[in-house]
């Protein structure tokens, strides 16, 4: 015979141990790749959807074209009107901003109430 007996009996029970100790280093490289890459990731799409979602008008923007340029119109929820040069406008998804370098007047609601605040005192 080429197998002998001892070799062909199942395995013992001191085995689950070992199977455990092999597992244990994908899960430590699963848990540092976490930490490592998809939080900040997750976090770097948070922040630009903030920044996307509070472009208002007179802020000057940058986009991933690499364009600069000063909001004139916020057309809907998913487009903005900026302006190039004098006379130049040109529509953008918002989604293609890349960043805000300076922000513009509040917003009017903003604005009104601070109004009636200063003409109250």
């Amino acid at each position: 015979m080429l197998i002998t007996p001892a070799f062909a009996q199942a395995a013992g029970a001191g085995d689950t141990n070992s199977m455990l100790m092999s597992l244990l280093p994908f899960a430590l490289i699963f848990v540092i790749m976490y930490f490592l890459i998809l939080r900040p990731q997750q976090k770097k799409v948070k922040d630009h959807a903030d920044l996307v979602k509070n472009i208002r008008r007179g802020d000057t923007v940058v986009t991933s074209g690499g364009l600069v340029g000063k909001v004139t119109k916020v057309v809907d929820d998913d487009q903005i009107e900026f302006e190039i040069s004098d006379g130049v406008r040109v529509r953008q998804m918002r989604q293609m901003i890349s960043g805000v370098r300076a922000k513009g007047e509040p917003a009017k609601e903003k604005a009104e109430t601070a109004k009636d605040e200063t003409s109250a005192s």
